[in-house]
């Protein structure tokens, strides 16, 4: 009888010991390397919100709420002969909203009446009011002196650009057209440079809410400024954090960007072919909005938000707060940055938008009410 035959013996299941515990030990390593890296990630986010920011009041002595804006007033541009334009009414996912069902609109204000109040603009049949959703707006006035309104906004949270001819014996505005671009992807603000020509700010690269996110809390850096005219639609300025307010000097050749979350203004010189080149940043310790332009001095006027995470994180005992800057002699040295107003929010919650003519400012915000002082 042959012997039994030796059988080889049978491989423990999942390796040898050690290179199990090895296995363990890298897998770890990884997975702490990552939570290090989103915690890293989640403070720098907090720091660039300025999540613990407060405001010291600063008040003006003659101030009212303006009748008329309960639900923000995101954006303001004013004519030369005191027509103010408000935008009103911006909803956005994530955006505390006191009128959620409510679409919104374009108000006017005449400054040079003795009281002034806000008016709401009819707007021409075939556009589509019931989604209307403004955010930054633009006005340029032609040779002929016909007056446009440009409009970023967010019909059904997409990204267009209306461009509106003026009617002022109608208190109307004649919707002209409607733009949209694959280079327009997250529109913020906009500065008219022409009847159909302007410079836009993406605040993001996409256009997707959780790439938004994403790229926010990633700070990819990734958002851009624009050029659109009917023949050409270009990007000429890159590398924002989250470019916002974007507004034009008074002689016509430098371009002013918010960057938000980057608590910056950038000046960029224009060049005839529309292109755009960094001249200087001003750094500042506040997340700049809306940019306004005293055509009269070139003083920048800019809402602001002390306190960025209070506004995503709405609570009405203890809301977003309210600053506006004056900036002089930006293109200078040392320019002079002066606070004009703050508000802890018990008065005006969220500001994102200044605006002065002939002594008189306006100050909106995000989802709230809207000042009017008298300088």
């Amino acid at each position: 009888m042959a012997p039994p035959t030796e059988l080889p013996a049978r491989p423990e299941r999942g390796g040898a010991p050690g290179s199990r515990a090895m296995g363990r030990l890298v897998a770890m390593g990884l997975l702490g390397i990552a939570l290090a890296f989103l915690g890293e990630r989640l403070l720098a986010l907090r720091n660039r919100l300025k999540a613990s920011g407060e405001v010291e009041s600063v008040d003006l002595p003659d101030c009212h709420l303006i009748k008329g804006i309960e639900a923000g007033s995101e954006d303001i541009d004013i004519l030369p002969n005191g027509l103010a334009f408000f935008s009103v009414g911006l909803k956005f996912p994530g955006l505390h909203s006191f009128a959620p069902d409510k679409p919104g609109g374009i108000l006017m204000m005449d400054l040079k009446e003795e009281k002034p109040r806000a008016r709401e603009l009819r707007i021409s049949r075939g556009f589509d009011l019931a989604s209307f959703n403004p955010h930054g707006i633009s006005t340029f006035i032609d040779n002929d002196d016909t007056v446009y309104l440009f409009v970023v906004n967010h019909p059904e949270f997409k990204n267009t650009v209306e461009i509106f001819k003026f009617e002022e014996a109608e208190n109307s505005l004649l919707h002209l057209k409607t733009i949209k671009h694959e280079l327009l992807p997250s529109v913020n603000d906009i500065t008219a440079v022409g009847p159909a020509h302007f410079y836009a700010t993406n605040d993001h690269y996409f256009s997707d809410p959780f790439l938004k996110y994403l790229e926010t809390y990633l700070n990819l850096r990734w958002a851009n400024v624009v050029y659109y005219s009917p023949n050409e639609v270009k990007a000429v300025a890159e590398g924002f954090d989250s470019a916002n307010g974007i507004n034009i000097s008074p002689d016509n050749k430098y371009i002013y960007v918010a960057d938000i979350l980057a608590h910056e203004i950038h000046v960029l010189e224009k060049h005839p072919n529309m292109n755009l080149t960094q001249l200087k940043v001003l750094e500042l310790d506040t997340l700049v909005d809306n940019l306004s332009i005293d055509p009269s001095s070139g003083d920048i006027w800019v809402g602001c938000h002390p306190n960025g995470q209070k506004l995503f994180v709405y609570d009405p005992n203890n809301p977003p707060s309210s600053e506006v800057l004056r900036i002089q002699n930006i293109l200078s040295e040392k320019p002079t940055v002066t606070t004009v107003y703050a508000n802890n929010g018990s008065v005006l919650q969220g500001s994102s938008v200044a605006s002065v003519y002939d002594g008189k400012l306006l100050i909106g915000t995000l989802y709230h009410r809207a000042l009017y002082c008298e300088l």
